[in-house]
């Protein structure tokens, strides 16, 4: 197959496919990766209002999802965070392209609004920042399932969603920004690792 018939659809099922069995960062080149983000680029540069348009998830999910993103890497003094660097964009658009991480994230964030709605009567958005807080304490460790198996879906899927969100923010400009990353350059002496700072 030549270079000019891969389609845009080709290379994001390619991304997607291949992220299914971990880290965009350990599978995927990061090549594929960029080709995602710059996608969304285009798509908010050549938009009106200068905005991404969910491909898979409703105006409801993007927006849990873009809050669960801006929770898992916000923006720090040091660098943008996980929203600023497009991930909930990234993660839509690959999920538009794969049937699992449709199963996983949109039913995930199902069971986010259902928990949520039997624990505190209102659906995860709708929650206070206290109440967030503590459902997500809850879903971020495994040993939690030992005490309650009913949190089992929501360990796979917030699971699921950390490593998606770290894939979409270090295969971003920012991401990389942030790990301070040269790429390939030729030094004429190693430096060593820097010291660590005082505690």
């Amino acid at each position: 197959m030549s270079e000019s018939s891969v389609t845009r659809r080709d290379i994001l099922k390619t991304l997607a496919v291949g992220a299914v069995s971990g880290s965009v960062l350990q599978v995927i080149p990061a090549k594929a990766a960029e080709y995602a983000h710059q996608v969304v680029h285009n798509e908010k540069s050549s938009s009106s209002a200068g905005k991404y348009v969910p491909k898979f998830l409703s105006p409801h999910q993007y927006e849990m999802l873009t809050t669960l993103c801006d929770t898992i890497i916000p923006k720090d003094e040091k660098s943008g965070g996980a929203v600023e660097a497009g991930a909930p964009e990234f993660i839509d658009l690959l999920t538009s392209e794969n049937e699992e991480y449709q199963l996983t994230l949109g039913g995930g964030l199902q069971w986010l609004d259902s928990y949520c709605s039997d624990r505190y009567s209102n659906v995860f958005l709708d929650c206070s920042p206290e109440q967030r807080k503590e459902v997500l304490d809850l879903i971020a460790f495994r040993k939690n399932v030992k005490q309650d198996l009913t949190l089992s879906p929501g360990v796979v899927f917030f699971a699921f969603l950390r490593r998606l969100t770290c894939d979409g923010f270090y295969t971003s400009k920012i991401g990389i920004a942030d790990l301070q990353y040269i790429g390939n350059t030729a030094l004429r002496e190693f430096p060593g690792c820097p010291p660590l700072p005082e505690s």
